[in-house]
């Protein structure tokens, strides 16, 4: 994995395309070997079109499953996404639109069990971030987008797909290892992958008696679009360098925690989890 350390300074309009990223991520899965673990189940993937959302998409079909991916409006990523799904055997239900609006989140839960015939596993994953150098940079209107998208999209997504979801059924939210520490230059980022972490906490103890899971993976550093659409050339330069591997991870390196986290047969006393995959960083206390 060297070509990801030292990455070529570049940049992207948000929210950023797979195609124009350099080196290109390792998102497809291409090496899994799937068995059966999901066979038959049905997931919603939010954010799926691209980066971690994609890799574990394919990975889920490769286990069996039929996959759902929301997303906001990268449609070529998207279409690709639907493809190595299909390339893997299963059904792929591509669902544009805004999850900052509560409305979007119920039409993607309507939309996935309406083409799928049902809801087993809902992975909430979408994100947006924008640096600032100090707090008074950040504006109301970022401040609450990114609270719209990063936490209350899990909370409405997943509240839509409860009566649908049943005992065996998992919930698989993405974090960050910034909800575990922090990060001064992403402060409202940050906020939201704390609440993403309580949230799990909180909504694990609540759905146990239902027998539906609830976990967390925190990734650290990602090699995915939306590092290149949200940060300048010096810092994708040095993205991921700080962590002992000394490099970000590739989203195929991540996926498989949501295939552990999603398979009853190996995570069924997972519940209230975070998975945290963070280069061999530590966190203390």
């Amino acid at each position: 994995m060297s070509e990801l350390q030292g990455l070529p300074p570049q940049q992207q309009e948000p929210p950023g395309h797979t195609g124009e990223m350099r080196p290109q991520p390792r998102d497809s899965m291409a090496d899994y070997v799937g068995r059966g673990l999901l066979a038959g189940r049905r997931a919603l993937i939010t954010g799926g079109d691209s980066g971690i959302g994609r890799a574990v998409a394919i990975a889920f079909a490769k286990e069996g499953a039929d996959v759902a991916v929301a997303y906001l409006n990268e449609h070529e990523d998207a279409q690709h996404t639907a493809e190595l799904v299909g390339e893997a055997g299963r059904r792929c239900v591509l669902i544009p639109g805004d999850l900052a609006h509560a409305e979007q989140c119920q039409r993607a839960v309507r939309q996935t069990v309406d083409e799928l015939g049902g809801l087993d596993l809902l992975v909430n994953n979408i994100a947006v971030q924008s640096p600032v150098s100090a707090p008074e940079e950040i504006t109301e209107e970022q401040w609450m987008r990114t609270f719209d998208v990063n936490i209350h999209s899990f909370f409405r997504t997943t509240w839509a797909a409860l009566p649908h979801l049943s005992d065996g059924s998992c919930v698989i939210n993405t974090a960050s290892v910034n909800g575990l520490r922090g990060n001064k230059s992403l402060i409202d980022y940050s906020a939201t992958k704390g609440a993403v972490i309580a949230l799990t906490y909180a909504l694990a103890q609540a759905l146990a008696d239902r027998g539906i899971r609830v976990n967390c993976v925190a990734p650290g550093p990602v090699w995915t679009p939306l590092i290149p659409s949200t940060f300048d050339e010096e810092k994708v330069e040095s993205f991921g360098q700080k962590v002992p591997l000394g490099r970000a991870a590739h989203p195929d390196e991540i996926a498989p925690s949501y295939v552990f986290l999603a398979a009853n047969r190996l995570s069924s006393y997972y519940t209230g989890e975070v998975m945290a995959p963070l280069g061999g960083e530590t966190m203390p206390g």
